[in-house]
C-alpha cells in the first residue's frame, strides 16, 4: 500500500543496505550500512550511516534517526537534512558499538538528543 508521497508502506532491509545518502543540496555523503531494530516496539531506531575513508579505512559511522532519512526515488538514494558537517559532528563510533545490543540504550538518547528527534 503506498504512503502519502506515494512510497510503499515497506521495504527489504536487502535493499536499504548500501544505498546512498545525501544531503539536500543532493551531495552524496556516505551510504547505509546497517539498520538497527527495537525488537521489543517493532520499529527502526537509526540507521547507521558510512562516510569518509577509503576503502574500508577510516570510515566513520554515525546512528542517523530512521525518521530523518526520506528516500528519493529518482536519485536512488535517501536524502537528509543535514549537513556534512553537523553529521560530522553527531554521535559516532565502530559500526560494531552502534549495532549491538548495548549501543542501542547508549546511543539511541544520544541520536535522538543530538537530532531534537522524540520518540
Amino acid at each position: 500500500m503506498p504512503t502519502a508521497s506515494g512510497h510503499t508502506e515497506v521495504i527489504r532491509a536487502k535493499k536499504v543496505l548500501g544505498t546512498s545518502v545525501k544531503n539536500s543540496a543532493g551531495q552524496k555523503i556516505g551510504s547505509v550500512e546497517d539498520i538497527v531494530l527495537d525488537k521489543l516496539s517493532n520499529n527502526i531506531v537509526y540507521a547507521v550511516i558510512g562516510f569518509g575513508g577509503f576503502l574500508g579505512m577510516n570510515e566513520k559511522y554515525h546512528p542517523v534517526p530512521w525518521s530523518a532519512l526520506d528516500y528519493n526515488e529518482a536519485e536512488d538514494s535517501y536524502v537528509v537534512p543535514f549537513t556534512k558537517e553537523q553529521l560530522q559532528a553527531a554521535p559516532a563510533d565502530s559500526l560494531e558499538a552502534l549495532t549491538q545490543d548495548d549501543g542501542v540504550g547508549q546511543y539511541r538518547t544520544k541520536v535522538n538528543d543530538y537530532y531534537s528527534v522524540r520518540h
